[in-house]
């Protein structure tokens, strides 16, 4: 592949690109541009973080898991590229010299640039900002004291980028959803690769050729977000940062479960669709969307189906996509919030789920109208928990209903044991989720966060 893109300012134009080398090895063996840190390889130290601008803004991006065609007709800032053109120190590193925020320096380079995207987009949430920034030595507090420090300052206009013009799309780097599903259906066994979130560590980790390689991040209208009266659309290519603000009003406890489960670097890079697409059976979206009733639109060339979720997911590894068939969006009604999402992961933020537990159960004049349970973690796919939901539908919500309808997950599930969590242990927890439900609707505090002691 042949890409063009602004790296600290300058026109970078590459012929022949590998389309699977990442942006961190490039910068490092090709450009000498050693600021930027390997640490885990994988996406979740920060160490590797850089800004990346495009047409929606500045954004902070693990550059270790970026593939180079990515970057074609975008903007990025390294560590070097963070001062100024005479050497002047940005805010944010003038800020982490004054308050100590650095010991070893290595995490350092992937926490200024954090920062710098950050103020660019003028985001004063640092600890979630950062929380995908990981520090050894120093220790938080001064980190988070400089980048409250540099609010104050104005966006030096050096960092100041914008998206460069480029030539014609490249078949394989397509524009539009049609351009998809035309080089698609030539190519039916290539590699689709969204935010590369989970495909890049098919590469770094498991050193995985994925020729022939497709690239989706240019399909823009694979980004839109259409809430109306009576629907909520995503496409596939709404990156996760988008799709938790979106649902903050309509689905709070949604977007919530969608904060913990990934840093902002990664959230700026995966993909509902992404998300959906690799069927695994511990991805956090899909339980969330199987209890809202959420419909899978798909494409082949010209012909377009639209299916149940659930009804994807058919086995371990298997979903219902043909060769050449591509999610193109997912969709969901309009409704009253009754949804709850439930992460059950060691660590609290940024884990994969032991357990993921999503509940939308209606009830009219004390009564169950309607349950949707789906779980994550529990089964080979994501999976609705059918003789549960029977169990309550028609039935008086009560904690006894509650506690008998409890019995019937044994009818659901038979999880397995892995280094997450034991299946007697995921059996429980699941069980024990609704009846936090019930007592959350009853008005009972029942987040770890606000229980006091």
């Amino acid at each position: 592949m042949n890409i063009t893109f602004l790296l600290n300012g300058e026109t970078v134009e590459l012929a022949d690109v590998d389309p699977t080398a990442t942006l961190l090895d490039w910068l490092r063996e090709d450009r000498g541009l050693t600021g930027t840190k390997e640490g885990c390889n994988e996406g979740d130290c920060g160490a590797c973080t850089v800004m990346v601008t495009d047409e929606g803004g500045a954004k902070a991006l693990n550059s270790c898991i970026l593939f180079l065609p990515q970057l074609h007709g975008k903007a990025v800032r390294t560590v070097e590229g963070a001062s100024g053109p005479n050497g002047e120190a940005h805010p944010v590193q003038q800020a982490m010299v004054d308050l100590h925020g650095s010991q070893c320096g290595f995490c350092t380079p992937g926490f200024v640039m954090s920062m710098v995207a950050s103020h660019s987009s003028g985001a004063k949430d640092h600890d979630t900002q950062l929380a995908g920034n990981l520090c050894r030595c120093t220790g938080y507090a001064p980190i988070i004291r400089a980048a409250k420090a540099a609010e104050e300052h104005p966006v030096p206009v050096w960092v100041k980028d914008e998206p460069v013009s480029t030539p014609a799309t490249m078949p394989m780097l397509p524009s539009s959803s049609d351009e998809l599903a035309a080089v698609y259906a030539e190519h039916p066994d290539a590699t689709l690769v969204a935010g590369a979130t989970d495909v890049g560590l098919w590469v770094t980790k498991q050193l995985r050729d994925l020729d022939p390689v497709i690239f989706l991040n240019r399909c823009d209208d694979l980004k839109e977000v259409t809430i109306t009266d009576d629907e909520i659309r995503f496409g596939a290519m709404v990156d996760m940062n988008r799709m938790g603000e979106a649902l903050t009003d309509l689905h709070p406890s949604y977007a919530e479960m969608i904060r913990r489960y990934a840093s902002v670097q990664v959230r700026h890079a995966a993909t509902v669709g992404g998300n959906i697409a690799n069927g695994s059976p511990i991805g956090d979206n899909p339980p969330a969307l199987i209890a809202l009733n959420a419909t899978l639109h798909l494409r082949k060339g010209n012909d377009r189906r639209s299916i149940p979720l659930e009804e994807f997911f058919i086995d371990y590894g298997k979903q219902d996509r043909s060769p050449g068939e591509f999610v193109e969006a997912v969709s969901f009604p309009r409704q009253t919030d009754r949804l709850k999402a439930y992460k059950i992961s060691k660590r609290f933020d940024q884990d994969i789920s032991a357990v993921c537990g999503c509940f939308n159960i209606t009830v009219s004049d004390g009564v169950v109208d309607q349950a949707r349970i789906a779980y994550g973690g529990m089964a080979g796919v994501p999976k609705r928990a059918s003789h549960v939901e029977a169990a309550l539908n028609g039935k008086p919500w009560t904690r006894e209903t509650v506690q008998t309808a409890m019995v019937a997950f044994d009818d659901d599930f038979t999880p397995m044991t892995d280094m997450r969590a034991s299946a007697t242990y995921r059996l429980e927890t699941a069980k024990a989720l609704l009846e936090r439900y019930f007592l959350e609707d009853q008005g009972h505090v029942t987040n770890v966060l606000e229980v006091s002691a």
